[in-house]
């Protein structure tokens, strides 16, 4: 395979990146495929950086060489080389596709591996990314899922091939309880995903692109001015449930769903007091936005419900305090919201009649 300027064929084929950088810099922003084996290390990075400021290329480029070498080589060649072998439709890049990356791939050639560079490395691809982000935000054409807390909009999301899933790309539940383990992806990880998802749906064809109702924010994962922009003025579809219906889908969502992965990201036997810490923090988060004496009330049926939980699994009690965060807090936000909102209705229904109509609209 030659070097590559072909951005988008790298995004929508999902190709494999092997990403030469420094961790400091593979932290601030990377791609979905990308794996991080760095040529340098972050203090082996800063070294050369000083010297080269100090002496010129050339002397960075000896003392580059002076520190990595010997075991320390042979060991970043031995995970190149089992990269390649895992990934053999690959390409390599670095920030700019200059040194590093050249660097690492006559190396690799010598060890008789050869992988393609990314020509102009990271840079061009992300710049790349915001280009067609800012585009396919101003002309694809959206349609907003819009309904009350615990109507199921991500559920529906999830299974629509025309959708977005906001959330799922910030990791985050999108409402004060919607903190996951593992935390958030960095604010460019979340544009580079937001793009290429936006980038696959152009590729695919005209159907408008379904995302649900968000805000500025989702967690800490800012939403681009341009589709705050497209949520506020697009058609929307409203799902409509009965608060019952919704009380069961918040507990399934923030109380019993999550032990799965608390477990997985804590172990199973803290995982239930990490969850029982969590829902109290941000019932705690949002204590001034529900005044002293309710946040006293729905703390005190919280903990009387974890504490039922704990003792026998019993998760019947928490619908007291999830129906009154719904019916006292969520919903009159939601309804205040939606007069903000300059989109027309398209339709408004049940979960299953606007899945119906999402899924056979034409």
């Amino acid at each position: 395979m030659n070097d590559t300027r072909d951005y988008a064929g790298l995004f929508l084929g999902d190709i494999p990146l092997l990403d030469v950088r420094a961790p400091v810099e593979f932290a601030k922003g990377a791609f979905p495929t990308a794996s991080n084996l760095p040529l340098l290390d972050d203090d082996e990075r800063h070294r050369v950086g000083i010297r080269y400021k100090q002496q010129g290329q050339q002397a960075a480029i000896d003392l580059g060489n002076e520190l990595v070498s010997g075991r320390k080589k042979s060991a970043r060649l031995d995970a190149w080389r089992a990269w390649h072998r895992a990934h053999p439709d690959g390409y390599l890049y670095c920030f700019r596709g200059g040194l590093r990356s050249r660097t690492t791939q006559a190396w690799l050639d010598l060890a008789g591996v050869h992988v393609p560079l990314v020509v102009g490395g990271y840079k061009a691809m992300r710049r790349f990314l915001l280009d067609r982000l800012k585009h396919n935000l101003r002309h694809l054409p959206v349609v907003v899922l819009s309904g009350r807390t615990g109507c199921g909009k991500t559920r529906l999301i999830e299974r629509l091939t025309d959708a977005i899933d906001l959330e799922g790309m910030a990791h985050h539940r999108g409402s004060a309880f919607g903190r996951r383990p593992a935390g958030q992806p960095s604010q460019i990880d979340f544009e580079n995903r937001l793009a290429i998802a936006l980038l696959k749906h152009q590729h695919r064809g005209p159907a408008p692109v379904v995302v649900e109702d968000e805000g500025k924010l989702i967690g800490r994962c800012y939403v681009p001015d341009d589709l705050q922009a497209r949520i506020r003025q697009s058609p929307r579809v409203v799902i409509d449930e009965p608060l019952e219906a919704r009380v069961q889908v918040t507990l399934e969502d923030y109380v019993t769903g999550p032990l799965d992965e608390y477990s997985r990201h804590y172990g199973e036997a803290q995982a239930f007091e990490r969850l029982a810490e969590a829902l109290l923090a941000a019932l705690d988060r949002i204590r001034k936005r529900l005044g002293g004496a309710r946040h006293q009330y729905l703390r005190g049926e919280l903990e009387a419900a974890l504490d039922q939980q704990r003792h026998g699994g019993d998760v019947e009690r928490h619908r007291v305090w999830i129906r009154e965060l719904l019916s006292g807090y969520y919903d009159p936000m939601y309804d205040y919201m939606l007069q903000r909102r300059d989109g027309p209705i398209l339709y408004q229904g049940s979960r299953a009649q606007v899945m119906e109509y999402l899924s056979h609209r034409g």
